[in-house]
Order: C-alpha cells, then sequence, then structure tokens
C-alpha cells in the first residue's frame, strides 16, 4: 500500500472511530511500524486533519458527536465519581480547564472515556504526588463533554446536578 492510500485510510479509520486509537494498534492495523505511523500523523495534521495525540493514542477532534461545557466543583475526593459518573453515562471527558484570575485560561486535554481510564487518571495523580487543576481555583473547574446526543449529555447534566457538583448559573 502506498503511503497516501494508507494515509487516506488512517485518517478514514479514526473518524469512525469515539475513542482514542493507539499508535502500535495503527501500525499493526495498517502493517507499518510505530516510526511510520507518527509521520503519517504528522503529514495529516499538515493536511489540515484536526488529529489530538494523547499518552493513549489518537483522535480526531473534529467529530460529529454533541458536545458540551459543564461548570463544576467537588472536592478532590469527590473526582473519581464525578468522572465515572459521565463515562457509566456513554460521555467521554475531553478536557478539563479553569478560568484563573492572573493566568486566564488553563487547560489539560484528559479524553477519558471508561472506568479504566479514570482508574489511571486517579493513579497517575496519586502516584505523581501532584494536584489537581481544579485546586488553584477553589474546586471550580469546566469539562468539555462529548457523546452521541444531546440527550445522553442531558442525562450527564442531570446526573452531576443530582450530586451537586453542577455550578448553578448565576
Amino acid at each position: 500500500m502506498k503511503a497516501e492510500e494508507r494515509r487516506k485510510e488512517i485518517i478514514t479509520f479514526l473518524m469512525s472511530q469515539q475513542k482514542t486509537v493507539s499508535g502500535g494498534e495503527l501500525s499493526a492495523r495498517f502493517g507499518v511500524s510505530r516510526q511510520i505511523i507518527v509521520q503519517d500523523i504528522t503529514v495529516l495534521k499538515a493536511l489540515g486533519y484536526d488529529i489530538l495525540s494523547t499518552h493513549q493514542g489518537y483522535i480526531v477532534q473534529g467529530t460529529p458527536l454533541a458536545q458540551r461545557v459543564f461548570k463544576v466543583r467537588h472536592t478532590t475526593e469527590q473526582t473519581e465519581d464525578e468522572l465515572n459518573c459521565i463515562v457509566d453515562l456513554g460521555g467521554t471527558v475531553v478536557d478539563v480547564f479553569v478560568w484563573h484570575k492572573v493566568y486566564g485560561k488553563i487547560e489539560a486535554k484528559l479524553n477519558i472515556f471508561s472506568r479504566l481510564h479514570v482508574k489511571q487518571f486517579i493513579e497517575g495523580v496519586r502516584i505523581g504526588e501532584s494536584t489537581e487543576l481544579m485546586n488553584i481555583t477553589g474546586g471550580y473547574h469546566y469539562h468539555t463533554v462529548r457523546a452521541d446526543s444531546e440527550e445522553i449529555l442531558d442525562k450527564i447534566g442531570d446526573a452531576l446536578g443530582e450530586r451537586n457538583y453542577i455550578v448553578p448559573e448565576i
């Protein structure tokens, strides 16, 4: 398979996925090394495809999924419950961001879409002896959440509200 044909198949495959796809998975699927996959992704980005590279793999940002930003507040101990609530209802936690009075918007990409990813995130924060971004703004933060439909996002919003995580709009 020629490089141009492979790149077309890679972008078609990535756009059909609703989860991250690892470089190893792409490498095995297309019969090339991971280094070739990295080069192909670089070329595809240069061609204008909005591909996000994460520690868990690649995902195309411009997906036809419904998306909503939730403003939330909770304790560090409640983070796992908040994230599990979202993924259990079919959402993907795309990112977390805060609005800092001095630095402005501070954002981190997450792409958490399963309980396994939630567990890995929580463990990563614990092992890294790091603190969550929300702690610099008194627990207030935002999540961009994607799902298959607006109805699923409504259910996620309702569930977060029932747990008193949603910050009421003033």
